[in-house]
């Protein structure tokens, strides 16, 4: 079956862009906004409204497929293409992609979301953000032409097997860290609360000792809430480099010996530190989480180092797991471009015995978590990020409905 139109339509994401190096040399929360001046090329102000590019693909029977280009709420940093702006970037979908892909028969999502991967732009790859939705709008047109859902899609293509069995959600709380965990220990969440530990002086504490109490008052409000002693959360908390700033990036034993303190507060909970260091370089950064990951080993230190910061793309997750820096990877989703190297990033990483966590950004939409729900249920990774946006409800209720609705109709 072909695709025989494609429109574009501008949308809003369910969270903002925020400027990172800003607020990392000291932009204030001011309210639901940020006091301060942007640093990284093409932001206007330190945060700014989050936008997407909902890519729609009208089918010969008259289906309509879709997927929503997004990026990640920090931008412009860690390596990472440049701030999205629909007004920029239709144009660019409209002269470059539309005419490649109208006419094409949707009947292999591999072969199509390859060739997408692989177009230039004056010897330039496409945003990583238009990569994204466009294969997502491809996936569900060739489920939609082939009568399947789109995690059966995935499984066909790559040799893989959809279990009806539910995978670990994750849910983050932004900066509501006091608050938002209550919602995600009455909902049942397995993995919280991310925590956005992104200020040494606000929030991880000058020798590390806010963070400490923050993970100290997590294990009781866990123990405090929980219906029953079965359920235990694993506790995920994302530091930003916050640690390295604290302790020396290159510090590994002073960040070992804290990382071991609060392992000792999470206990009897399991504990990841996301991000403990962020030296603003490849190498660096998979060296220096490599040598962390190594000395946390040694010491048999409690806690998973997670890989995240200048671990972008599927070339950088394959250099990270081959090195084993870090004991899991986040597999930030936008950032990755096409879908199909999630796939291939979720597989690799379970080939190389390191923990797979399928993520993403609150920056993103209904349409692109309902995709990625259907990637995991197809790849299996570790965890999945409930999203968009920080209020927990809303993300959690899309990723937990969609995987719920999988399962059902598996069933």
């Amino acid at each position: 079956m072909k695709i025989v139109k494609a429109i574009c339509a501008p949308g809003r994401t369910g969270f903002f862009f925020d400027d990172q190096r800003a607020i990392k040399q000291g932009a204030q929360a001011d309210g639901g906004s940020y006091s301060g001046t942007p640093v990284t090329p093409g932001f206007k102000a330190v945060r700014q409204a989050g936008e997407s590019i909902s890519v729609m693909l009208v089918l010969e029977d008259g289906q309509v497929a879709y997927g929503d280009c997004a990026a990640v709420q920090y931008s412009g940093a860690g390596g990472r293409d440049p701030l999205f702006l629909a007004q920029d970037f239709i144009p660019v979908i409209e002269e470059h992609i539309f005419p490649w892909l109208v006419g094409k028969e949707a009947d292999s999502f591999r072969t199509l979301a390859g060739e997408l991967e692989h177009k230039t732009i004056d010897g330039k790859r496409l945003h990583t953000a238009i990569r994204y939705g466009v294969s997502q709008g491809i996936l569900d047109a060739v489920a939609r032409a082939n009568k399947k859902l789109m995690c059966e899609v995935v499984a066909g293509e790559y040799g893989l097997t959809v279990r009806p069995e539910p995978v670990p959600i994750f849910t983050q709380s932004g900066d509501t860290r006091y608050d938002n965990p209550d919602k995600m220990i009455i909902k049942g969440a397995q993995v919280l609360p991310h925590g956005l530990i992104n200020n040494v002086k606000t929030k991880l504490g000058e020798k590390g000792e806010l963070l400490l109490d923050y993970v100290t008052w997590l294990r009781n409000r866990i123990q405090q809430l929980r219906l029953s002693d079965s359920y235990a959360p694993v506790l995920h908390l994302d530091v930003y480099g916050t640690i390295g700033q604290v302790f020396g990036n290159d510090n590994y034993g002073g960040m070992a010996d804290y990382l071991a303190t609060l392992s000792k507060a999470a206990a009897p909970f399991k504990l990841r530190i996301e991000g403990p260091m962020d030296v603003e370089d490849r190498e660096k950064q998979m060296r220096a989480l490599a040598a962390l990951t190594t000395l946390v080993d040694e010491r048999g230190i409690p806690v998973e180092i997670v890989a995240d910061e200048w671990c972008n793309t599927l070339e950088d997750i394959r250099y990270f797991a081959d090195n084993r820096a870090g004991h899991m990877v986040q597999i930030k989703t936008p950032d990755l471009g096409g879908i199909g190297n999630i796939v291939e990033a979720v597989l690799y990483c379970k080939q190389k015995g390191i923990g797979a966590y399928q993520g993403g950004t609150c920056n993103e939409t209904d349409r692109s978590a309902q995709v990625c729900v259907h990637l995991a249920m197809a790849t299996r990774p570790d965890q999945i990020l409930a999203k968009p946006g920080m209020g927990v409800d809303e993300g959690y209720m899309i990723v937990y409905n969609e995987m719920q609705r999988i399962i059902a109709l598996l069933k």
